[in-house]
């Protein structure tokens, strides 16, 4: 079991509310960075999609409206880093860190191999 988790939470988001409520279940109480109003620098995102080991596409929205008006269909990975850093509500949610690993909580059950 870890002690030190951090969500980065969209309260908005059922998936975020659910993971939350997945380590609050596990005896866990995260760090809870709601990501929307701090948001993660540019290299704090690259860090943690590598950590994730998932590419930068897939850690990006591509349901909200702001993928399709900037475009990013075709960006590089650059491109997409540069986007969610400067509007993070591109950024997939929720992530978790601990230390055993980080993880983007798609689907949910993903965050139980790093408790």
């Amino acid at each position: 079991m870890v002690d030190d988790a951090t969500i980065y939470h969209n309260p908005r988001c059922t998936t975020s509310r659910k993971t939350l409520d997945l380590l609050r279940e596990q005896g866990i109480e995260p760090k809870v960075v709601q990501y929307l109003k701090t948001p993660p620098s540019r290299s704090e995102i690259a860090t943690m999609i590598a950590d994730a080991g998932i590419d930068v596409r897939t850690a990006v929205r591509k349901r909200e409206a702001l993928y399709t008006e900037l475009n990013l269909a075709d960006a590089t990975d650059d491109q997409l880093l540069d986007a969610m850093a400067e509007h993070p509500i591109l950024i997939e949610r929720p992530f978790v860190v601990t230390a055993k690993g980080t993880r983007l909580a798609r689907p949910i059950d993903a965050v139980r191999e790093i408790l």
